[in-house]
């Protein structure tokens, strides 16, 4: 009885792991769903490019509105994890910073396929706006630290107000097929350099 009292002690942990795991899958393949398709998308495409049934997407998220919001939820997470951890491989904090950039402007063109739904009158969505904030502006305050003292850019920057810009540079992105967001925000970062 005791070694049977042991093993479920273990499975517990480890099948909290699993359901975090396949939660993240989850949402993983809502946001290159909603990326490709947009936020009305059926279900049925996000569980088949999660690899799950229906009815795993709807235990998790009852409504599309707590799919919505867990997808963006999710993506501000990864992005504000990948900050610290460009800084600790990157050969340089402006390498670092350039790279964290090319993320948060992979997450605002999937933000923008949102944009419509975010500003619906949900009570869920009154919070992300905060929670983006919140999360992100820390991390790029850390990285934009990290390259100043490295004396690699200026020090008098924004994290709030570069963040404003880059998000400014990808509107329209989208709609556009010659305009290329990613190479003007390319140009920003770069001109953040100190002159030597």
């Amino acid at each position: 009885m005791n070694d049977s009292d042991n093993g479920a002690g273990h499975a517990a942990p480890s099948k909290r792991k699993d359901a975090r795991r396949n939660k993240a899958t989850l949402l993983d393949a809502a946001a290159a769903v909603f990326v490709t398709s947009g936020v009305e998308a059926p279900v049925r495409d996000i569980a088949a490019k999660a690899g799950v049934g229906l009815g795993t997407i709807y235990r998790h998220f009852p409504t599309r509105a707590d799919l919505i919001i867990a997808v963006y939820q999710h993506q501000v997470d990864a992005c504000a994890v990948a900050g610290p951890a460009l800084l600790e491989t990157s050969p340089t904090p402006h390498a670092a910073l350039g790279q964290w950039i090319n993320l948060f402007v992979d997450f605002l063109v999937t933000k923008h396929g949102l944009a419509t739904v975010l500003q619906s009158d949900n009570t869920g969505f009154d919070t992300l706006h905060a929670y983006f904030l919140d999360r992100l502006v820390p991390v790029c305050t850390q990285l934009l630290d990290a390259a100043a003292v490295a004396g690699e850019i200026r020090s008098d920057i924004d994290a709030y107000e570069l963040m404003r810009g880059v998000g400014n540079l990808c509107i329209g992105a989208d709609s556009d097929p010659r305009y290329d967001a990613r190479r003007m925000v390319e140009l920003l970062i770069a001109g953040l350099r100190r002159p030597h």
